[in-house]
């Protein structure tokens, strides 16, 4: 039987989120056999080339230790201060020294030749995300001639932007030596196959030589598991936090936005329109209150560091301009909640504002609409820049950088009939339901175990 071999940056740990990528993953690997592999998360001053599997709730998971210089050079360093914000519009974020990309090829290698000899003939391989561009260049030096997929699971960028990137041409060849490469959305495709057709990447055989054609390039939308995150709200934690919430909102109508702390989420902007709502629309004091989670996320990159002070700065400022004593009108949380609570607030609230500035997906979109009561379901005010946008047609799209529009389709979705909310939210439930993660991990998988020598 055809063994699958799942490759990420982190390995998975014991526990998994109900509606997560690792959830559908290892069914995969339940169903197929074969192992993740990947950094163990684990430091050492000489790590090992030498691959180490164990037992990880009943899948096998093997990877290898980097030290910290490696990891900050190709962690820290190209794949999250140059590749993350370039992918995202954000070059002036970029930090673009010659020794990172030095080491995040040296990482790619590493993990390549401590996977290699682990490979059988018939071995189907999955890599993820922009950690691993260059792996399956490295793994076809080492003799691998399997089928070689890659998902990408941020946003690819325009072509301007892709151009400014350092070794962009090295990164954009290394693309072919993939057989299927997985993007987000059509828009994405379109943004790669243009580049690949002007820089005739497509006649350019690899660096790794083999003469192999280049890869089918598909728009593969990632969804989340909805009635795994639906079947939440019967779990005492989801009751509990809904009800605790419920009775501290008084009959307000909450808005919520859930978002790691990331300057890609357009928190500020954000804040900034629901500070506009206020102040244009004084019938709905004391009636709305929004709630904001925001764990923050690679807090020891400076950029992290000034976002998170930036909205300090936009929650204190709207804060001191409407509260009241019996009114708070904002919630601004720094930390994670647990997948039930999250999903008790995700039913409690009338409107969901998810309006990222650039985004490959956005799955809470996805957790939102599978957690509405169909007799009373709230509206998704979504970002047109979220992949996700592609594929919502029922939801209230917005530019989020104009803060009006975005305080407008606010105070269309806090007046909304209920008529329309319900027809919104059966499509978008529909919407969700036909891309649910398993659904997406079956068809890269098909896609990838069919062999043929033309891209699309």
């Amino acid at each position: 039987m055809t063994r699958q071999i799942i490759i990420s940056n982190r390995t998975p740990g014991t526990s998994t989120a109900a509606g997560g990528l690792a959830v559908a993953l290892r069914k995969v690997l339940t169903e197929r056999d074969g192992f993740w592999f990947g950094w163990t998360g684990e430091f050492a001053e000489d790590p090992s080339d030498e691959a180490q599997f164990r037992d990880v709730g009943g899948i096998t998971v093997g990877g290898i230790d980097l030290s910290r210089d490696e990891h900050h050079a190709y962690y820290e360093g190209f794949s999250n201060s140059v590749l993350w914000p370039a992918f995202h519009h954000r070059l002036d974020l970029t930090d673009m020294r010659p020794e990172f990309y030095e080491g995040y090829r040296a990482v790619n290698k590493r993990l390549a030749a401590a996977l290699a000899p682990h490979i059988q003939p018939d071995d189907l391989i999955w890599v993820h995300d922009y950690h691993l561009i260059p792996l399956a260049e490295a793994l076809r030096k080492h003799g691998i001639n399997n089928r070689i997929g890659f998902f990408l699971h941020i946003p690819f960028p325009e072509i301007e932007t892709l151009n400014a990137i350092p070794h962009h041409e090295d990164l954009m060849r290394a693309f072919n030596a993939f057989d299927v490469v997985g993007l987000q959305a059509e828009r994405d495709v379109a943004t790669y196959n243009d580049y690949a057709l002007n820089a005739r990447l497509g006649d350019l055989a690899p660096s790794a030589g083999n003469g192999r054609h280049a890869p089918t390039v598909m728009a593969f939308p990632i969804g989340t598991a909805p009635s795994g995150f639906a079947a939440l709200l019967e779990t005492e934690q989801a009751q509990r936090t809904r009800e605790l919430v419920a009775r501290a909102m008084a009959d307000r109508n909450l808005i919520i936005g859930v978002d790691r702390l990331d300057y890609s989420k357009g928190l500020p902007q954000r804040f900034e329109a629901y500070e506009q709502l206020l102040a244009a629309h004084r019938d709905l004091h004391r009636e709305v209150h929004f709630l904001q989670i925001a764990p923050p996320s690679r807090d020891t990159i400076p950029e992290y560091q000034e976002i998170s002070e930036r909205l300090d700065l936009v929650a204190g400022r709207v804060m001191g301009r409407f509260a009241e004593p019996d009114w708070t009108p904002l919630n601004y949380v720094k930390r994670a909640y647990p997948q039930a609570a999250l999903a008790g607030l995700y039913n409690l609230a009338g409107v969901a504002l998810v309006t990222p500035l650039r985004d490959g997906m956005n799955l809470v979109a996805h957790e939102y609409v599978a957690c509405q009561d169909e007799a009373d379901p709230g509206v998704l005010v979504l970002s047109r820049f979220a992949g996700a946008a592609e594929i919502f047609e029922d939801a209230l799209l917005v530019n989020p950088h104009d803060t009006q529009e975005t305080a407008d389709a606010l105070y269309t979705a806090l007046r909304m009939p209920l008529a329309e909310r319900q027809s919104r939210w059966r499509h978008l439930k529909a919407v969700i339901e036909d891309y649910a993660v398993d659904h997406w991990a079956q068809r890269f998988l098909t896609a990838l175990a069919n062999d043929t020598s033309t891209s699309s």
